[in-house]
């Protein structure tokens, strides 16, 4: 038979309309669950150079195929990193977008950018200067999000390269008269009127005026005046945020600085985690009244009006020897599974816990050991549990396999009404496999970067097993997006009523 003529069309084979759906669902979901992880950071079972290769394909991918809900993904619980990422490619590929695309970004992108730490926005903006990226559009975002500056000389104080780039970047004309000659040319005034602008220039010689910087800044001026440890952690105690307060409690207890160690009660509670692993054995046995109550507290603040709402839960948590994670990410996967047990207690009614390592001291937990998942999910059913919730990197491994069998059966065969909610939650992202590494295929997985997002997670989890379509999914984007961008429009609207 001789083959058709040139100009002969031949049939490509399509798939289902729904087939291409769930498949789009798919690849949504599995950007998501690495844009909760995945922060191109060394894991313990991957280096840094393969997770950035992964995630540099996953983003390439999603905006190449589905950019409508690739910009939406901003509205989820998706990581600093990967956050700064989606802006960057969306302005880098702003001429690809229609009109009404670069609309719905626009408002995204600000929103996103106001939530962003302050110093990961100035680094984007670095970012787009190198890559060159400086059209119209990008120039406006970078004008808008300065403008919503609360302190224009605070930042100029305390980012100063990063201020100087995204005004010489979008072209700007600063707000305030000194502000020019402050970020260019600094030491060709005698003085400045605004107040913190002056403190600055003063603290090059006046060890006083050291006190009244942001702590960032204090710290350099107090190394050039050879202040004492102690006695500058003491003095500029209140001008640190909570964060650089939590970061400073071991170096303010070697330094015998007092004034520095208060406020564990209002920390977030995954760093408040990270910071309780961070503490020797023994000192988290003698501070335990202490660090306890500030992790329910934290706990009971995250659970809000959902406290006591969940019924019955049992929780399988890992801290096998994997949650070391690396020396970027020391302990993260352990520190996530510590702040998921104290708001699962908060959120359950009835609340049963069961380690890896079979440990009944949440507050002693240390990585170690292997991972039997299978069998601790096996005691975990037994307590008939309203819902289990699994906190593992999904490495099973003690023996291989068992957790999955475990769970097929029991969807399959003990439990095919889903009387019991399952859900597994991953703290890890897997380079190799483009996504978090999954127990078993009926069971619903997502991403999970902090504890505070677990309700949240576990809604969007569902829709990973494969029995929802694209429809479903862009209605429940849609439902994000309002909320997310809720403020953002309800301030816009009492600015157009003055």
């Amino acid at each position: 038979m001789s083959p058709p003529p040139l100009t002969e069309e031949v049939p490509v084979p399509t798939q289902p309309p729904a087939t291409e759906g769930l498949i789009a669902a798919e690849d949504v979901l599995l950007f998501v669950n690495a844009a909760i992880t995945a922060t191109g950071q060394r894991e313990f079972h991957s280096e840094a150079y393969e997770q950035r290769l992964s995630l540099d394909f996953l983003h390439a991918y999603l905006l190449g195929n589905y950019r409508e809900l690739y910009a939406a993904t901003l509205a989820l619980d998706i990581n600093d990193h990967n956050a700064a990422l989606i802006i960057r490619r969306l302005l880098e590929s702003a001429s690809e977008a229609s009109a009404e695309q670069r609309s719905a970004e626009g408002a995204l992108i600000a929103r996103r950018l106001v939530l962003l730490p302050p110093q990961r926005v100035y680094g984007l903006f670095a970012a787009l200067r190198r890559a060159r990226v400086n059209n119209r559009r990008t120039r406006a975002i970078i004008r808008d999000w300065l403008a919503t500056r609360p302190d224009p000389a605070f930042d100029a104080v305390k980012y100063r390269a990063g201020v100087k780039t995204a005004v010489r970047h979008a072209h700007l004309r600063l707000p305030e008269a000194e502000l020019g000659p402050f970020l260019f040319a600094p030491h060709t005034r005698p003085r400045y009127d605004t107040p913190l602008l002056e403190t600055w220039r003063r603290a090059h010689y006046e060890r006083k005026a050291v006190y009244d910087l942001p702590f960032t800044v204090a710290e350099g001026f107090a190394a050039r005046h050879a202040i004492p440890r102690a006695a500058f952690l003491d003095h500029i105690a209140p001008r640190m945020t909570g964060l650089e307060r939590l970061r400073l409690q071991e170096s303010a207890r070697q330094a015998d600085a007092t004034a520095v160690r208060t406020g564990l009660t209002r920390m977030r509670l995954t760093r408040l985690a990270s910071y309780v692993l961070g503490l020797p054995l023994d000192e988290r046995a003698a501070r335990r009244a202490e660090l306890t109550g500030a992790l329910r507290t934290a706990a009971r603040h995250a659970a809000g009006p959902a406290t006591g709402t969940w019924g019955r839960v049992s929780a399988v948590l890992d801290d096998s020897h994997s949650t070391n994670a690396s020396g970027h990410k020391r302990r993260r996967p352990l520190a996530v599974a510590l702040a998921a047990h104290h708001l699962l207690e908060a959120l359950a009614a009835t609340y049963i816990p069961l380690w890896a390592s079979g440990r009944k001291d949440a507050l002693l937990t240390f990585p170690y050991g292997p991972t039997p998942l299978g069998t601790r999910i096996l005691d975990a059913l037994e307590t008939a549990p309203d819902r289990l919730v699994i906190i593992s990197d999904g490495w099973d491994n003690a023996p291989p396999g068992l957790a999955a069998e475990v769970l097929r059966v029991w969807r399959t065969r003990l439990d095919p009404a889903g009387r019991t909610a399952i859900v597994h939650l991953n703290p890890v992202y897997d380079a190799d496999g483009f996504d978090v590494r999954r127990l078993a295929p009926g069971v619903p997985t997502a991403g999970i970067r902090d504890a505070e997002d677990l309700p949240s997670l576990t809604e969007l989890a569902a829709f990973a097993t494969g029995r929802t379509g694209l429809p479903e999914l862009r209605a429940h984007l849609a439902t994000r997006i309002a909320a997310f961008l809720a403020p953002q429009e309800s301030a816009a609207r009492k600015e157009a009523a003055r």
